[in-house]
């Protein structure tokens, strides 16, 4: 496995409301282009958030001027920005379309989380279709969350399931001022029938609703509390098999451990034991190569302080440390872990790289996006990867 090519996707512009590019995403479509989208906004949490959308025509070298085809939608009459946008190609041409919607209005000036309490701000679900190959985009569609969820993070696209099935990962989340302890987990949410919308928003310009999901089934939770599984990434191998990779965090010791996987051979249904992997700390979205080879992009925050990638030979397969690669390195010393979950989530914002996503490429190489950058100004770097044969 090694590195081929790497070059900038889009530059952040510093003292502007384009400032901070973080939250970058990349599909391969079957038009043979590439659609990449990314979050924008004047800091890492910022009330004037919202996404752009680039597109390469040559694999990832060149990319187009960004443009914004969806706006930052209101819900029952109350602003909110949107932090990321993962898209599905359901068909050619035919994207859905995730987005994680955040309250901007009940709370304002309220950072995401709250310090005090580690609850976070007002958050929805919303879907849109494009039937277009992601120029146009159809009003947008809320989809109604049971309450035991909380505020739903959104941790992946949307994913195509072997019985055929659509599920959403979805993260639980504590209400802004709900100061009990917080029962962490993320739950797949199914769908067998889902076809794109045609409706239209009502006279208001609310999004419309898309309740068809079924109830949430547990894909990664400790019944006590004390450990959490954030950001779960997920891939479905080419046997129809799930897998997903936790951002595992510790909230007695206040330390992220190893990333943990989780194997579903039902879509999503059931699953297996956590396994450690042996590696640190933060997983990306994984690439799935046709070979059934899963190649790993993940964050070690505070022991190389780098972005790096393992591959492995099949699903449930061990990474191999032989086969890992640096796409990205900081210099800077990001100091000691916080020793406490408050404290740990008030940083978040201060990190200056992260959130790899891999997109396996039709040439068989993988594509990485990822931000990194300075306080004043973050951009969207790629990485190409060729992983060699099997």
């Amino acid at each position: 496995m090694q590195i081929t090519d790497s070059g900038i996707l889009s530059r952040g512009q510093p003292g502007t409301s384009r400032a901070i590019f973080t939250f970058p995403t990349v599909i391969s479509l079957d038009s043979g282009t590439l659609l990449a989208t990314y979050r924008t906004g004047t800091t890492k949490d910022s009330d004037d958030e919202t996404v752009e959308f680039v597109r390469s025509s040559d694999g990832g070298r060149s990319w187009s001027e960004p443009w914004r085809p969806v706006e930052n939608p209101t819900l029952d009459g109350l602003y909110g920005s949107l932090r990321v946008l993962y898209m599905t190609e359901l068909a050619p041409g035919h994207l859905l379309g995730a987005t994680m919607w955040i309250d901007r209005t009940t709370w304002p000036g309220g950072g995401l989380f709250n310090e005090e309490t580690e609850g976070c701000l007002p958050m929805q679900v919303l879907l849109a279709d494009s039937m277009d190959g992601g120029e146009t985009w159809s009003p947008w569609r809320l989809v109604p969350m049971p309450e035991e969820i909380g505020p739903p993070s959104l941790t992946a696209p949307v994913l195509k399931l072997a019985d055929g099935s659509l599920a959403l990962s979805i993260e639980t989340n504590k209400e802004y001022e709900d100061a009990s302890p917080w029962m962490q987990k993320v739950v797949f949410m199914h769908r067998h029938d889902y076809q794109a919308s045609s409706s239209r928003p009502d006279p208001a310009g609310e999004p419309g609703a898309d309740p068809n999901w079924a109830e949430p089934v547990a894909a990664g939770e400790d019944p006590s509390g004390r450990i959490f599984n954030w950001d779960l990434r997920c891939g479905v191998a080419p046997d129809g098999r799930v897998a997903t990779f936790s951002w595992t965090y510790d909230t007695v010791t206040a330390r992220y451990l190893n990333i943990h996987r989780r194997i579903s051979a039902d879509s999503g249904h059931t699953w297996t034991d956590a396994e450690d992997l042996g590696f640190a700390d933060q997983a990306a979205r994984p690439a799935m190569l046709a070979d059934g080879r899963v190649l790993l992009p993940y964050v070690d925050r505070f022991g190389s302080r780098s972005i790096r990638a393992r591959i492995a030979p099949a699903i449930d397969a061990p990474f191999d440390p032989a086969s890992e690669v640096v796409i990205y390195s900081q210099e800077q010393d990001p100091g000691d872990q916080s020793d406490s979950t408050s404290e740990l989530l008030s940083e978040m914002s201060l990190w200056t790289f992260g959130l790899p996503y891999a997109e396996t490429l039709v040439d068989g190489t993988v594509l990485v996006v990822y931000y990194a950058g300075t306080d004043d100004a973050m951009d969207i770097h790629w990485t190409r990867i060729d992983p060699g044969r099997a």
